[in-house]
């Protein structure tokens, strides 16, 4: 009994295995696969192309090799330094508050009065006496 067998393939010679891609098209694919959400799986196999091709464009962009379109919906990010709070100033002495005593009576004054506000407690018992 004769057997006849029979291979099928889908690959192509050497030379047509080995697409060329435009430098633009690559920056703009690269640039897909930064996008939040975005998988370098997921946006090669979009293409057509092996996952390890667009990281090696992605690594040629990082490197300033690609450069990669502006992005539409462009972030910008700032440096930022975080540091411990500072210490709480010590505490200041407690400066003495002032009193005006008449007869019987003692007014004490809130720390800070104002010149204004003395003056006008002044002629207030200036007035009632």
């Amino acid at each position: 009994m004769e057997t006849t067998l029979e291979v099928l393939t889908t690959r192509r010679g050497r030379r047509e295995a080995h697409s060329h891609w435009p430098d633009e098209v690559k920056a703009r694919i690269a640039s897909e696969s930064l996008r939040p959400g975005a998988t370098v799986n997921e946006v090669a196999k979009r293409y057509g192309l092996k996952a390890n091709h667009l990281s090696s464009w992605r690594t040629l962009a990082r490197q300033g090799k690609l450069v990669l379109p502006e992005p539409e919906d462009a972030v910008e990010f700032a440096a930022m330094v975080v540091e411990p709070p500072a210490p709480e100033p010590p505490a200041a002495k407690q400066t003495s508050r002032a009193e005006i005593v008449v007869g019987s009576v003692t007014i004490r004054l809130e720390e800070g009065a104002s010149a204004a506000r003395i003056a006008a407690i002044a002629r207030a018992l200036a007035a009632a006496t």
